[in-house]
Order: structure tokens, then C-alpha cells, then sequence
């Protein structure tokens, strides 16, 4: 792994906090949701935002504690007397007032593709790669958070689990594993039915990757209107008949919508087979893909067979998010749903932020941004973040 040390050096006196969502973004995005101080006071907003960010960067610091990184600037900039570190009931009262929606918002502004023209492992053949999946928080144990997101099951049969969760679908750039969007609800809803809202954030010029759990003709239509292009694993009970065979061993198909019964609107498909001899783990019955690139000469099998790995990076992406940043089996601490939420979106702009870092940092280099090390990232931003003054300005 390449080391990061001295990409994050360059932003210190600023921040990587404020590098990324810098105050005058921040601001606008407060005063949109209505969140902007009628008098001045102790916690203002725009600090307030900065702090719930530090508490995702230093996951699972005490408040105080990453108050007190926060606020460490303030003394090179000659302002320490100013400002005193307020009671832990304060920052609690502050948070319940900023909520959760300018954390929401401030993501949807700043999220964006961070893979450039040459970065590699994001393209093929002109198409970005990115991927969509799910996956759950726990959350505090608390009657506000079971009633609104839910308490799966376990394995142990009518018990149910410890924790309430949140479903969380997201869309990640496979060569950068920024998340590019990410939708919220109970774990009751599906991840089907969240990734369907993910669709906002794709277009020409993509290339979906998902899973065999999310093949289906609403989620495919849903997906290639955008104008983006999608490759798809195939459930392994999924019959997928030969209209046409192709010169590079793959198939031209049809699927059909669960409530297309007498199969009056298929969806032409091409099937790609394969299979991974002396892989370990492996499954026997081999692989098989989905596409609506239909030309193989454009878009060969085993390119496209050698591609699917790559769906992984999300997998990567939301456990650097889950056990790195946030912390290996930690319970999201929040009792109240909005809380919870605001906890989320804090994590995932703090990883959009290092990811951002990583990428500027590999660009200088010249290297894939896989190769550089997400841990060691994490720990120099921590160390960057206490010099940051301009949270503090007026």
C-alpha cells in the first residue's frame, strides 16, 4: 500500500473537513433547510455540522473528546477565550436542531464521480463502472428506532434480533468507491425497492453492475432509461432460453416482468456463461451473466467476464464505511430515528471525503487509487482536522 501522509499534509491549516465541504457551502446548505440561528449562539449551526462530521471521523469518540479536536485551531488563531467547550446536554440540544436533513442535502451537493479520465480500474471500453447493493446498521435500542426502522428476525426462529436496523441502498464508482447516492429506510423495505430510487444518480455513459438478488425487468427498465448500461448476475434458478448464439460462446435471451404472465413484453437480454476453474470457493455450477450491450464484437464475453469482479469494490467501499471508519461492531448511538439518519449521512460524507483525498493523492502519483491505504488515510485526516479555524469564522 502506498502511504498518504503527505497528501494530507498539504491541507493542514484548512482541514480536510472544511477542503471538501468548505464554509460557505455549508452555510448555504443550512440556511436552504431552514436550520440558519435567529441569535447568536454558543453551538451555531455551521458548527454544529462540523461537529456531527467529527463524530463519524473520530467514530467512537465521546462527544467531548472530538469537540476538543475540533476546536483545537482556535488557539493558534488566537480565539481560545473566546469560545468555552459547552456542556454534553448542549451538544445533544444542538444536534436534535440541526437534524438530519442539511447533513442529507450536503451529501446530494457535493457527492459526485471522482474517477478522471485515466484513473484506473473505473472505465471500460468509455463506460464508468459503478455498482449498486445493500446493507443494514444497527441501531440504538430504543422504542423510537424499533417503531420506525424495524427489528429483523434471527436465526434462532421467532426471536427477534438485538438491535433495530436501517437499510441502507447505495451506489458506489467501482475505482474510487465513492458513494455516488444512498437512499434510507426500515429495514422492513427491500433493497430492490430502494436501489429503484438510485436510478437519479445514473446515465449515459454508466456501466450498473448488481448482483443476482436485483435482476428484474422493472429494476432493469428502471435503470436503462437513464441511458445507462447494465451487467447483471443471473439467480441461479433463472431459465434464460437460447433465441440466438453468438460468435463469442454468449446467448441473446428475453426476460419478462413477474406480471407479464403471457410474456407479451420481454426485455431482450445477452446471457454470458462462465466459470471459475481452480478458484477457491468457487461455485461448481458456474456463472452467469446479464447485458444489454448486445454486440459482441463491441462487447466481448470474456471481457465482460473478467469485468463482473469488479462489483466487489462496493462490497470494499461499505466495509471500509461500517468497520474502519465507523468502528468494528458498533452501534449506531443515536434513540431517535432523525438522529440515526443524521449519524448516516455524517459517515457516509466523511467517507466521500477521504475518498476525494485518496483520488487527488493517487492522481499526483500516478497510481490506482486501490493501491493507496483507506486505514491510513483515516488516521492522517484525523490528524489534519484540529487545524481548522475557519469552522469558527463569522
Amino acid at each position: 500500500m502506498v502511504p498518504v501522509v503527505e497528501g494530507v499534509r498539504e491541507l493542514s491549516g484548512l482541514g480536510l473537513l472544511t477542503w471538501v465541504y468548505p464554509p460557505g457551502l455549508v452555510d448555504r446548505v443550512v440556511a436552504a433547510c431552514g436550520r440558519t440561528e435567529q441569535r447568536r449562539r454558543l453551538l451555531p449551526a455551521r458548527l454544529v455540522v462540523y461537529f456531527v462530521l467529527g463524530l463519524a471521523l473520530f467514530s467512537p469518540a465521546p462527544y467531548l473528546e472530538v469537540l476538543r479536536h475540533l476546536v483545537e485551531g482556535l488557539r493558534g488563531a488566537g480565539l481560545w477565550g473566546s469560545w468555552r467547550i459547552p456542556a454534553k446536554s448542549s451538544l445533544f440540544r444542538a444536534r436534535e436542531r440541526l437534524g438530519s436533513e442539511p447533513l442529507r442535502v450536503l451529501f446530494a451537493a457535493a457527492a459526485r464521480p471522482l474517477a478522471e479520465e485515466g484513473t484506473p480500474g473505473a472505465w471500460w471500453r468509455g463506460l464508468r463502472l459503478v455498482a449498486i447493493d445493500g446493507t443494514c446498521w444497527d441501531v440504538a435500542d430504543s422504542f423510537a428506532n424499533e417503531k420506525e426502522f424495524g427489528r429483523p428476525g434471527n436465526a434462532r426462529g421467532s426471536e427477534k434480533a438485538a438491535f433495530p436496523q436501517v437499510r441502507m441502498a447505495a451506489l458506489v464508482e467501482c475505482g474510487t468507491h465513492a458513494v455516488l447516492d444512498a437512499e434510507l429506510e426500515g429495514c422492513r423495505v427491500g433493497e430492490v425497492t430502494l436501489s429503484a430510487r438510485l436510478v437519479r444518480s445514473t446515465g449515459p455513459g454508466m456501466l450498473v453492475l448488481a448482483d443476482r438478488e436485483f435482476l428484474g425487468v422493472p429494476l432493469w427498465r428502471a435503470f436503462t432509461a437513464t441511458g445507462a448500461r447494465v451487467l447483471w448476475r443471473v439467480p441461479a434458478n433463472r431459465v434464460l432460453p437460447v433465441q440466438q448464439r453468438l460468435s463469442d460462446g454468449s446467448w441473446l435471451s428475453r426476460i419478462h416482468a413477474g406480471t407479464d404472465a403471457k410474456k407479451r413484453d420481454p426485455v431482450p437480454v445477452r446471457v454470458i456463461a462462465y466459470d471459475l476453474r481452480g478458484v477457491p470457493g468457487a461455485e461448481e455450477s458456474g456463472y452467469r451473466l446479464v447485458t444489454d450491450l448486445l454486440d459482441p464484437q463491441a462487447y466481448p464475453a470474456a471481457e465482460l467476464a473478467a469485468l463482473y469482479h469488479q462489483r466487489w469494490e462496493i462490497e470494499s467501499a461499505l466495509g471500509e464505511i461500517k468497520t474502519h471508519q465507523r468502528g468494528p461492531k458498533v452501534v449506531l448511538s443515536s434513540k431517535t430515528p432523525d438522529g440515526i439518519r443524521q449519524q448516516i449521512w455524517a459517515h457516509l460524507l466523511v467517507h466521500h471525503a477521504l475518498r476525494m483525498l485518496m483520488c487527488r493523492t493517487a492522481a499526483t502519483r500516478t497510481v490506482d487509487p486501490d493501491r493507496l491505504s483507506f486505514t491510513d488515510t483515516l488516521r492522517a485526516a484525523r490528524r489534519s482536522v484540529t487545524t481548522s479555524p475557519g469552522i469558527f469564522s463569522p
